[in-house]
């Protein structure tokens, strides 16, 4: 049976689960899941994931969900997956899951919550927050400074000093790229960080083309945005 990939493309865990099917030559079936039109609250996709959250996958009868746990769960269930991506080495796993344990509360709690409350909110129903997003931009500094000056090291193109990319790259790169729909105020909170720039580069051309395909959605997202807050504001001028 064919495996089914439950993912909204604006959301960054579905983006880095898809992005790995895609380099790994993993066959599956997308199935499009629009947050903005509440089809993860269906019971039908409840059925699948009871925390009403994407990505979720289905493999025959076995169903899955949070990102981390499905890339693992890939890593090892097809065959021809690198090693690199989750090694079998007890102790390089461990450290990879060290970054992944710490992107969960740290660098996607910060990114997610600084642009959800700055552009987002609006199109899922919920009002800004400008509190929540000066205290997810405090996280999101902290972060990035933590990625700079820690987990990208001097002996490799990629976290932990690898000279190839894991989940945890993976994942957190996609975590950063939802910034991109910020416009200059994105580029102005990355401009500080060379060496995330380059890693951020190094994972695009290791995972091309189809980073870039899968990111599409954002720069298409982030046209509208500029688009929408440069128009003539009407009611000013009548």
């Amino acid at each position: 049976m064919t495996l089914k990939l439950y993912v909204e493309r604006m959301s960054q865990p579905s983006r880095a689960v898809l992005i790995f099917c895609q380099v790994n030559g993993i066959e599956f079936e997308e199935v499009s899941i629009r947050l903005a039109k509440g089809q993860h609250r269906t019971p039908e996709f409840i059925e699948i994931n009871p925390m009403k959250q994407v990505p979720a996958i289905v493999d025959g009868r076995f169903k899955l969900f949070e990102s981390h746990a499905i890339m693992k769960y890939l890593s090892r269930a097809f065959p021809g997956v690198a090693d690199h991506w989750y090694p079998a080495d007890v102790y390089k796993r461990a450290k990879i899951d060290s970054v992944l344990d710490w992107h969960h509360t740290h660098l996607r709690r910060g990114a997610g919550g600084y642009v959800l409350n700055t552009v987002l909110a609006p199109s899922l129903g919920l009002p800004l927050n400008p509190q929540a997003a000066a205290e997810a931009l405090e996280l999101l500094t902290a972060s990035l400074d933590k990625i700079e000056s820690f987990w990208l090291q001097p002996n490799g193109r990629f976290l932990l000093g690898s000279t190839q990319p894991s989940i945890a790259d993976l994942s957190l790169v996609c975590e950063i790229m939802q910034l991109k729909i910020l416009g200059k105020n994105g580029e102005r909170i990355l401009s500080p960080y060379k060496k995330i720039a380059n890693w951020i580069d190094d994972t695009k051309e290791a995972t091309a083309p189809h980073f870039h395909e899968v990111h599409s959605v954002l720069f298409k997202v982030k046209e509208r945005l500029h688009h929408k807050q440069s128009a003539p504001d009407l009611h000013s001028k009548m």
